[in-house]
């Protein structure tokens, strides 16, 4: 059919557009977030693009539900605004008729919504977290390059070695400076060495030194010779802290521990793809527009009602979280309300001479408030 020939090829080229568009903003902003990391020495700068691409998977989610929202809003606005629709209406075209159109293009949108919520999202999440743990217990004793001052990880530490020996499993006259949380010591010795205890820390073993410690600022300080000082320079860094975090964990293992906090990450997973196509099917009726009065207001309508769509879903995801309320009673009941609204929505806007349609009851006010004719009211 010619209308839904239309329909579809218009918006694909809207939801490309706007995608594009939002895409752009989002990744710009997150790389001068992550840059920002790297050059405070938060993550590492060999990392910035791999962490790019997992924050880039991570907001794919909310952008294509965004997205499609934003084009099929765009899209019938403008068929009202150019009285594309009226010429739809006479040839025997409802409103109705706009569904099918819209969800040949949504659903491919509202399935790969559901891959990445329900998997590529938690993967990213999990490989990101990964990449960042890795980095903060990066072995910092490794990283001493001869001749330079180097901080640790924490910050609580500074390095410097003047050289290595032949075989580099020796450093040579080790300077070694700990702010800890009262005191501060300097310690200084002849040689050192690496090692791991049975635990898995990676220790700094000293030989031949001595160690100042006191108050910054106060002239008060204790002086220790030592013959071997043990500094503990990464704990366990064999393997990687599993994080525990709901974000990272698989779906599947969401389901098989039903805590709140994972209650609450599956059920902003499941919204996703439901949230995106309920925001298509609202789009419809309220990209509505009267080609005489513009169709700012009501674009500015429909985004708010998006929005407060989206925030309600993170109010349940909460509630769900903080044991207020049961998942079983909470993940369903919003889309529920959502679909109720499309359903009168539509009725609204197709039977628009009803005599308890809205619009019959503007009309009848303004002419009620308009003045008549010699000045009676």
């Amino acid at each position: 059919m010619i209308f839904q020939r239309a329909i579809r090829r218009e918006l694909l080229n809207a939801v490309g557009a706007v995608f594009t568009a939002l895409f752009t903003i989002i990744i710009s902003v997150t790389l001068i977030r992550i840059l920002g990391d790297a050059a405070a020495g938060k993550i590492a700068s060999s990392d910035v693009l791999s962490l790019l691409g997992f924050a880039s998977l991570i907001n794919l989610p909310v952008l294509i539900s965004l997205s499609t929202f934003i084009a099929v809003l765009m899209v019938v606005a403008r068929s009202y605004q150019d009285s594309e629709m009226v010429v739809w209406f006479a040839s025997g075209v409802s409103l109705v008729d706009w569904v099918r159109p819209v969800m040949q293009v949504g659903i491919p949108m509202v399935i790969l919504t559901a891959v990445l919520s329900f998997w590529l999202t938690p993967w990213s999440q999990k490989l990101s977290a990964e990449q960042r743990e890795r980095f903060r217990n990066r072995e910092d004793i490794s990283r001493v390059s001869p001749g330079k001052f180097q901080e640790s990880a924490n910050g609580q530490k500074v390095f410097f070695v003047e050289g290595l020996s032949s075989d580099t499993t020796r450093v040579n006259n080790v300077f070694l400076s700990q702010n800890q949380t009262k005191e501060s010591g300097v310690a200084l010795a002849r040689e050192g060495t690496v090692r791991i205890d049975e635990h898995g820390d990676r220790l700094l073993q000293l030989y031949d030194g001595r160690r100042y410690d006191g108050m910054p600022g106060s002239p008060e300080f204790r002086i220790m010779d030592f013959e071997r000082y043990t500094v503990i320079i990464a704990s366990n860094t064999k393997e990687l802290a599993e994080n525990k975090s709901a974000r990272v964990l698989a779906t599947a293992d969401l389901i098989s521990d039903p805590t709140p906090n994972n209650l609450a990450e599956l059920l902003f997973r499941i919204s996703a793809p439901v949230t995106c196509l309920m925001q298509m099917l609202l789009a419809i009726p309220l990209g509505f527009v009267n080609p005489r009065r513009g169709r700012t207001l009501n674009l500015m309508i429909a985004l708010l009602l998006a929005v407060t769509y989206f925030n309600a879903t993170n109010i349940m995801q909460a509630m769900v979280a903080q044991g207020k309320t049961s998942f079983a009673t909470s993940w369903w009941p919003l889309h529920a309300a959502a679909g109720i609204l499309i359903v009168l929505l539509f009725f609204w806007r197709n039977n628009p001479n009803m005599r308890w349609h809205p619009s019959v009851w503007l009309t009848v006010v303004r002419r009620i408030m308009m003045p008549r004719p010699g000045g009676v009211p």
